[in-house]
């Protein structure tokens, strides 16, 4: 085991929080703002990288760190380490309404796919990379950027989904077609790839965007009900004085058309 062994429970319905139980010497990474709360006896170290050994020299760090910058994310973790003589807690809270999704990477090959706003926390060891797309109309058209983070390593890391989740066990060969949005994490295994939605009234008044994911077996895949993109856009819409609050449909050309029959 190259990561250390991390105990933790889940707390929470619909704003969950996961806390990690540390025995003396052990170490959690997270990202910048996930933390919670902890027992005394827990120090706290930024780690400037991307969270994982920090051996290889200045390269080696200034490489790790251009990987989190790609994916959007600060460049620095934070580490919590428990230098006391007894078992210690530290916790990490969702950002949204959801879940927290305990992945054991030493269970997956060693490694997930995730979305690269997904991950929490994990233990120390996990190396949280970037996943660049086979295809470039993936990264162009696939709704949720090009680039997605990598979990590699053996141990505990932990992510975060949108309201209800589902894992799905692909069989080889077996398809599914999901929205960019609601995927979560899959497992290298997995064939991703985008296609477009065929029809053109289907394209122009869905409202369902133009484009979905491909999924294709064998391998694990996680979905999210609720993707903060869609989240954040209702919230957006409903806000006073905002006229997209008014569309009858979700953001389509045929919510326009809507309102300029309705008269508004």
């Amino acid at each position: 085991m190259n990561n250390h062994e991390i105990d933790y429970r889940i707390e929470g319905q619909e704003m969950q929080f996961v806390e990690i139980e540390l025995d003396p010497g052990e170490t959690v990474i997270a990202e910048a703002g996930s933390f919670m709360m902890m027992e005394d006896g827990i120090a706290m170290e930024t780690i400037f990288g991307d969270g994982s050994s920090q051996s290889g020299g200045i390269m080696g760090k200034l490489f790790g760190a251009g990987k989190r910058l790609l994916t959007g994310e600060s460049l620095f973790m934070t580490a919590f380490t428990n230098e006391g003589a007894g078992k210690r807690h530290v916790s990490f809270a969702s950002p949204y309404p959801g879940r927290i999704i305990p992945l054991d990477l030493s269970l997956s090959s060693g490694e997930m796919i995730c979305q690269k706003d997904a991950f929490l926390c994990a233990a120390k060891g996990v190396q949280v990379g970037i996943a660049f797309q086979k295809k470039l109309s993936t990264g162009f058209f696939g709704g949720e950027g090009f680039i997605m983070q990598k979990l590699e390593g053996d141990g505990l890391a932990f992510v975060h989904a949108g309201g209800m989740i589902k894992e799905i066990e692909l069989e080889a060969g077996q398809t599914l077609k999901i929205d960019t949005g609601c995927l979560v994490a899959m497992s290298r295994e997995v064939d991703y790839a985008i296609e477009f939605v065929r029809g053109v009234k289907t394209a122009l008044f869905g409202g369902e965007g133009l484009f979905f994911a491909t999924l294709r077996g064998p391998g694990k895949v996680i979905v999210q009900s609720l993707p903060f993109s869609r989240l954040a856009s209702r919230v957006f819409s409903a806000m006073p004085g905002n006229p997209a609050g008014r569309s009858k449909d979700e953001g389509s050309l045929g919510g326009g058309l809507f309102d300029l029959f309705n008269g508004d």
